[in-house]
């Protein structure tokens, strides 16, 4: 898949839920306002309550998006004989519309009216769905390969350029200016009695001290404006590449960790979703079959 289909299949997949939502928002929101006993009289309850035709529907189908989510992604990472069937980021992005999609549905499947054993269900829903987003978050701060291959210090350190070379062999400047840059890409600022948070911001701040002095560097040579944009997104990588290195073996002892937490909410979600659907079959309750 090239790039601009990947755009264009990221952006597919995100006006899909905005659009589902907004439709859902609309078409019901005059009956979620209202109170519980007052819904009876409302237009739209046979067709929104959890019974209901839309609101029925919204259930079953929310959660096979659930499903279909979590175990087609557990799949593909665990078996190999599917990993030639599409990229693994790929996977995730479609696992991540799902369950996304998936709680949205089953959300507005409950008429915002969930208590005893289903609401556990749902709240570990909830749980699932935000710890998903902390995951995210986690995943992409760790460099994988084209495959989705966590890499290792060593290969995260192979990707780094000379980028003071680069500029040397590619950029006329003078030779102090060439020394100039050297030393500002070499530096690095010791805070080892610091906190997370203050190192953090001394480093952020040094960075853009250094980006700042070698576009200054950069004026000084007379270097054209796309020459220097240039440099300067070379300095920039090369120092994302470093915070990544810096916090790359952080990133992955909290990735695990999050697995902990993830997992067990989404098996606790998926055994009451399971119990949930059999009572409600067992008493009787169909949908449009």
């Amino acid at each position: 898949m090239s790039k601009t289909a990947h755009k264009i299949f990221i952006g597919i997949l995100v006006a899909i839920v905005f659009i589902t939502l907004i439709t859902l928002l609309y078409k019901g929101m005059s009956y979620y306002k209202l109170n519980l006993e007052d819904r009876v009289y409302h237009q739209d309850h046979a067709l929104l309550k959890p019974s209901g035709t839309l609101g029925h529907g919204m259930g079953i189908i929310g959660s096979l998006f659930m499903i279909i989510g979590m175990v087609s992604y557990m799949a593909r990472k665990r078996y190999r004989s599917l990993s030639r069937m599409g990229l693994l980021k790929h996977w995730l992005e479609f696992h991540i519309f799902l369950c996304t999609l998936g709680p949205i549905l089953v959300l507005f499947h409950t008429s915002y009216k969930f208590g005893g054993l289903v609401a556990i269900s749902f709240w570990s829903m909830v749980a699932v769905f935000l710890s998903g987003i902390i995951g995210r978050f986690i995943y992409i701060q760790i460099p994988h390969t084209v495959e989705g291959r966590e890499l290792s210090v060593n290969e995260v350190k192979e990707l780094k350029s000379d980028v003071a070379g680069i500029v040397r062999n590619t950029y006329k400047m003078d030779e102090e200016s060439y020394s100039a840059i050297d030393d500002l890409l070499k530096k690095r600022v010791e805070l080892y009695n610091m906190n997370a948070f203050f190192r953090f911001i001394r480093k952020f701040v040094s960075e853009r001290r250094s980006i700042r002095q070698v576009n200054i560097i950069l004026k000084r040579n007379n270097l054209s404006k796309k020459d220097c944009k240039n440099v300067l997104a070379l300095i920039k990588d090369d120092i994302m590449l470093n915070r990544r290195i810096e916090r790359l073996a952080t990133m992955q002892n909290l990735f695990r960790y999050w697995h902990v937490a993830h997992l067990p909410f989404a098996l606790v979600m998926l055994i009451i979703m399971i119990i949930h659907v059999g009572v409600t079959i067992l008493f009787g309750y169909r949908w449009i079959f």
